[in-house]
């Protein structure tokens, strides 16, 4: 797919049901950055009922510990971490109202399940790219745990973010049907 879908954040559920998974996509608006140490911290907060640091409906989390930022940048380099490491806590984040997530590599059922029960969306961001990705980070502020160091909860100003739909509310999944496309030559 050649075209670039220009897509805004908050997500909403029409917006979600219009990804396709191999779509190729541009992100503008507010997400967040969380690792697995921050996933831990929000959960835990969820079940002691305390109120969250970032608004779940509609949002966006991207799976990155960016590096520190040099002088003169907003944010150092952030590719994406390696998403399964989040997959035991996503699938409450998405019964939450998370409408997407960041990050790189295979999700298992269950997260798959929540997206296409809550209609959320799973986009692939290229980690040999981090350089690139840190272009499109307008804005960058820690809003929780900053004794997370680099894996604190970031809420950041994106514009023009590239990423591409891995797997989208219907469970259409990229890292299945590209490797068949490819086996099929």
């Amino acid at each position: 797919m050649s075209d670039i879908k220009n897509i805004k954040v908050p997500l909403t559920t029409e917006a979600v049901k219009d990804l396709k998974a191999g779509e190729r996509v541009t992100i503008s608006g507010v997400i967040y950055t969380a690792r697995d140490a921050a996933h831990a911290k929000l959960l835990k907060a969820l079940e002691a009922g305390e109120a969250l640091p970032l608004e779940l409906e509609g949002a966006v989390i991207y799976y990155v510990g960016p590096c520190p930022a040099k002088e003169g940048q907003i944010i150092g380099s952030c590719g994406p971490t390696t998403s399964y490491r989040m997959d035991s806590f996503a699938p409450t984040l998405i019964n939450k109202g998370l409408k997407g997530m960041i990050g790189k590599g295979p999700r298992d059922e269950k997260v798959i399940n929540a997206m296409k029960e809550n209609n959320a969306v799973y986009f692939a961001a290229i980690g040999g790219a981090a350089a690139v990705i840190a272009n499109a980070v307008k804005k960058a502020e820690v809003i929780a745990y900053p004794e997370l160091g680099t894996e604190a909860v970031r809420r950041l100003e994106v514009e023009d973010f590239p990423c591409i739909v891995a797997i989208d509310s219907k469970g259409n999944n990229l890292y299945e049907s590209g490797v068949e496309a490819y086996k099929q030559g």
